[in-house]
């Protein structure tokens, strides 16, 4: 059996619209009345989150001083996981055609990913992800989890599906950060890291996936050749 673990955000849905949503939101809050502030393009902004410049500096390059920028940086951390602000997140393009052609080439679909419970469900249910994903499939943080980093929480939910998962003959974990990069090395299993989510090239290279491609759909793609070039 060939499985398939995919991470949520990033892979399968684009987070690029909530996070200059609450960028704009905590920018708005933290500003004094007579400031003036460079609020930064969409782009721009998330070209910085995708190279990982850290959100102080963010604050300090859209013209806030430092107290404000670590201000801004704790608002932010507050606001960015709250119900309103996960309506801004959209599917990325190609990816439900991609988990379309997983499914009917029946190979073993699961998802992984550092969302808690009720953030996950919202989004099945605003997206009708679920019938990707059964329960039995979804491996996620618990609704009171106490998070530490992504790339220390990530291994531990990778080392939970693989004691609970039948033994699979060949697993690809796609993901787009140096967690998922992380929690498939630790673990043996082979990492295809997407470009279409929150970190570019640059950053992902530094963990050394076995592959860069540019999406879900070109990772399925590679997975499902007859003579794959990536059965490494």
């Amino acid at each position: 059996m060939l499985r398939l673990i995919t991470d949520f955000d990033g892979p399968i849905i684009d987070v690029s619209e909530r996070y200059y949503r609450v960028y704009q939101f905590c920018l708005e809050k933290i500003q004094r009345p007579d400031q003036v502030v460079q609020q930064l393009s969409k782009a721009e902004f998330w070209q910085m989150k995708r190279s990982r410049i850290p959100e102080k500096q963010i604050a300090l390059n859209s013209g806030l001083d430092a107290a404000q920028a670590q201000e801004f940086a704790q608002l932010r951390r507050q606001t960015v996981h709250t119900e309103p602000y996960f309506d801004y997140d959209s599917l990325l393009p190609g990816a439900v055609d991609a988990l379309l052609k997983i499914q009917q080439a029946g190979i073993d679909l699961a998802v992984m990913t550092m969302r808690r419970v009720w953030e996950l469900d919202y989004a099945f249910k605003k997206h009708d992800l679920d019938r990707f994903f059964p329960e039995s499939r979804c491996y996620c943080l618990s609704n009171d989890y106490v998070k530490t980093r992504d790339i220390e929480d990530k291994p531990l939910l990778m080392a939970k599906a693989l004691a609970e998962l039948p033994p699979a003959a060949d697993t690809w974990m796609v993901g787009d950060t140096e967690a998922d990069i992380t929690a498939a090395k630790k673990h043996g299993i082979k990492v295809m890291a997407v470009e279409s989510g929150i970190r570019d090239r640059a950053q992902l290279e530094l963990y050394h996936p076995d592959l860069i491609v540019k999406d879900l759909s070109s990772a399925v793609d590679l997975i499902l050749e007859p003579s794959s070039t990536v059965s490494l």
